[in-house]
């Protein structure tokens, strides 16, 4: 019989969104908080730049929405973006009271006592931040405070399998979500987990690209766990590629942040002449999918490897000062920034579609809410504007909480509801798993060379078909073999690759992070859509 858990809420995700939102419902509510990997390790745990909120009297909230739907490129569903920009200054103080530390202002001009940065497609200084390791400071602030609290169960080394839904009427819409069954990946035991409410918080899937700027956890799960058990998704096509990833043998995943463009840091090529103005009038604070594009296209015209982000110009007090992180850690490769530049190249990054929910973080199945870059709110559009996606995680996670509150208090346990136990019987353990690393690097690969920043049909049409035989291949080992974390985060890639694929030969236009050479401008009659594809059950 499978090993069985109850619990109020479950949440799905240990990173910033997840955390929020436990501590926000752990007052009257009993929450289990489960990570594939060590509790603090997420894309959140990564994130350098900061969170977008106006705080100075000479920016405005329509100032953020306005930049915001900018970015967007006319995809941005405006009451999401609103409802983010007017609730972004209450979650940060939230964030102050939970302990968090962020960088002050040393001059104490302004009005406020915060030091504010200024990023791509930003009018105005308004990244709050902490140094440059601002969800590192979030994240571990946040842990520390979820783990002394006696009604939160935090849950590492458990990754998730399917959701548990149960029709409830023949209508798709009424389906119901009763848990997930997880994997505890230390002793190799399937537990069922049931709650009456049940939050995806998983993050993105940059994993699913060779190159990417994501930890090894960002592979997409509850997109394709939400999915397969019926939830609808939206435009998967809009892959945000973070122009500056430090290039090196051996520096996997490093992002050199937003930040440096926006303290003056000049992108240049080889010879170290600047090229971003050719692309756009603010240069280096384009939007992150135009300077992705140039440098994508700067290094495809010269054959080089990579380009070159020079912030040297700056003294060698401001760059320690500022960026602690990325100086020591450019360091370790034999690189100092405060003397030359700094080779980057654009990586995965970015979710900006993913589940469908409203401001309150449900989903189309009762019972199911997301949060954070599994989701795809409206926010973002065709692109998300820098530092915009912490500020997701925490405006969402506090309107889901209030939400989720409101739901329990109406909630009437049902003793008709039988969840089945995990039926393992007819699988067996694999002999070896080369097929498994194989078939991940494979994916990994012709995602990037077919799928990446530039696209065309033939690559799109050529990706899908390898794809297809991937799946099932995958599908016949799956069903055969015992599950592990390995062959649990391939199934969710290829379904996160299918979706994104899909997505992709559907949007017959370039329009912000979907850029495809057969249709290669905006195609206003199109507006408003989003590329929605339904739930697979």
């Amino acid at each position: 019989m499978t090993d069985c858990h109850h619990y109020d809420v479950l949440i799905l995700g240990s990173g910033i969104a997840g955390l929020a939102l436990a501590l926000q419902l752990a007052a009257h509510t009993k929450v289990v908080v489960i990570s594939k990997g060590q509790l603090e390790e997420s894309a959140s745990l990564y994130a350098q730049g900061g969170v977008s909120v106006v705080l100075e009297h000479t920016d405005s909230l329509q100032s953020h929405i306005n930049d915001t739907i900018r970015a967007g490129v006319g995809l941005s569903n405006k009451e999401a973006v609103c409802h983010a920009v007017e609730n972004a200054r209450e979650v940060i103080e939230w964030l102050i009271r939970q302990g968090v530390s962020f960088t002050k202002a040393k001059d104490y001009v302004s009005s406020q006592s915060y030091h504010l940065t200024q990023e791509g497609g930003h009018s105005h200084r308004r990244i709050i931040h902490s140094d440059d390791a601002t969800g590192r400071e979030i994240e571990t602030s946040l842990l520390d405070k979820a783990r002394i609290n006696k009604n939160i169960k935090l849950l590492p080394l458990h990754i998730g399998i399917d959701i548990i839904t149960s029709q409830e009427h023949r209508n798709e819409d009424y389906k119901h979500c009763h848990g997930c069954y997880v994997l505890d990946i230390e002793t190799d035991t399937i537990r069922t987990f049931t709650a009456p409410i049940t939050v995806l918080a998983t993050g993105g899937a940059g994993k699913v690209y060779l190159y990417t700027s994501n930890p090894d956890v960002s592979t997409g799960d509850g997109i394709a766990m939400g999915w397969r058990a019926g939830c609808h998704v939206a435009n998967m096509e809009f892959i945000q590629f973070h122009p500056t990833c430090l290039y090196h043998p051996k520096a996997k995943s490093f992002l050199i942040s937003e930040a440096l463009r926006g303290e003056g840091a000049k992108l240049v090529l080889a010879d170290n002449t600047p090229f971003m103005a050719k692309f756009h009038q603010r240069a280096e604070l384009a939007p992150r999918d135009i300077v992705a594009r140039a440098i994508d296209h700067e290094m495809k015209r010269s054959g080089d490897d990579c380009v070159y982000l020079n912030i040297s110009h700056k003294s060698e007090a401001f760059i320690r000062e500022h960026f602690p992180t990325i100086n020591q850690r450019c360091l370790q490769f034999g690189i100092d920034i405060t003397r030359e530049a700094i080779p980057v190249v654009p990586a995965a990054h970015y979710t900006c579609g993913g589940i469908i929910t409203d401001i309150k973080g449900r989903t189309n199945i009762k019972g199911l809410y997301a949060i954070g870059e599994t989701t795809h709110t409206g926010l973002h559009g065709a692109n998300r504007m820098a530092s915009n996606s912490l500020l997701e995680c925490l405006v969402f996670a506090d309107s889901a909480a209030k939400s989720i509150n409101k739901q329990l208090s109406l909630f009437t346990p049902k003793n008709n509801v039988k969840v089945l136990d995990w039926d393992s019987s007819q699988a067996r353990p694999a002999i070896e798993a080369i097929s498994i690393s194989h078939n991940w690097d494979e994916l990994r690969r012709f995602m990037w060379d077919y799928v990446g920043i530039v696209r065309s049909n033939e690559r799109l049409l050529r990706a899908h078909q390898r794809l297809f035989l991937l799946q099932q291949e995958i599908r016949d080992y799956y069903k055969k073999h015992h599950i592990t974390r390995d062959l649990l985060e391939l199934r969710n890639i290829a379904d996160v690759a299918e979706l994104i694929i899909i997505s992709a030969l559907k949007r017959k236009e370039s329009r912000g992070l979907h850029y495809t050479i057969d249709y290669p401008d905006i195609d206003i009659s199109q507006l408003p859509q989003d590329t929605i594809i339904k739930g697979k059950s």
